[in-house]
């Protein structure tokens, strides 16, 4: 039975479903609208988790010291307890998702569970950052845009979402967003089975991912 199964150790891969897809790249290049597209048409249920829920929780520190934190740094992630989900996800065993509040910035109390389906999706900046995941994952997927359509797409969305001003979009971006992208998440590109660009329509990037299966 599936649910007996245990979970990989690390730098594993399994030969059959759920057959894990890193889907990384910079903030507002489209990695979200390309996950979602592919949920309806990669050729099985599939199932999207979104680094975002890993990010770590800062309720032990004050206000003040959590606006101080780079949370485009990967230490800003808690890294092991990702690894492990995905480890236990791979072998088809269901987990509990952390909830992230942006807000504050602080894990929410409740979990929300997560089956694995033939495909699992695993989008965020850092998902081909780190070797122990990168070999979990049987596509590697990297999606690029132009820095002002990045800054347009991260404008409206944290506006919208996550209530802040222009003003504080804009300084965060230039001062930790864009340099840790060219510190950190842009050179993992070169894991990538495929390089997408996010400034094409998201039909087009859809049938370049199911043509590289």
């Amino acid at each position: 039975m599936r649910s007996a199964a245990k979970p990989l150790p690390l730098g594993s891969k399994t030969n059959g479903p759920p057959r894990l897809i890193g889907l990384a790249g910079p903030s507002g290049a489209g990695k979200t609208t390309l996950a979602r597209a592919l949920q309806t048409h990669l050729p099985g249920s599939a199932t999207v988790l979104s680094l975002d829920s890993y990010y770590r929780d800062l309720a032990d520190l004050s206000l003040a010291e959590r606006a101080r934190v780079n949370f485009d740094a990967p230490e800003a992630m808690d890294h092991q307890r990702l690894a492990a989900d995905l480890r236990q996800l791979a072998v088809g065993r269901r987990v509990e998702i952390p909830v992230y509040d942006f807000a504050t910035h602080t894990r929410q109390a409740h979990q929300h569970s997560l089956i694995p389906t033939d495909f699992l999706l695993v989008e965020g900046l850092f998902a081909l950052y780190w070797s122990d995941i990168n070999a979990l994952y049987h596509l590697r997927l990297f999606v690029t845009a132009d820095d002002s359509l990045c800054l347009e797409r991260r404008l409206t969305r944290d506006h919208v979402e996550r209530g802040r001003s222009p003003a504080s979009i804009r300084a965060q971006y230039q001062e930790q967003v864009r340099p840790m992208y060219h510190r950190h998440i842009q050179p993992t590109a070169r894991y990538a089975d495929l390089i997408l660009d996010g400034s094409t329509p998201t039909k087009e990037q859809v049938v370049s991912v199911l043509t590289a299966l």
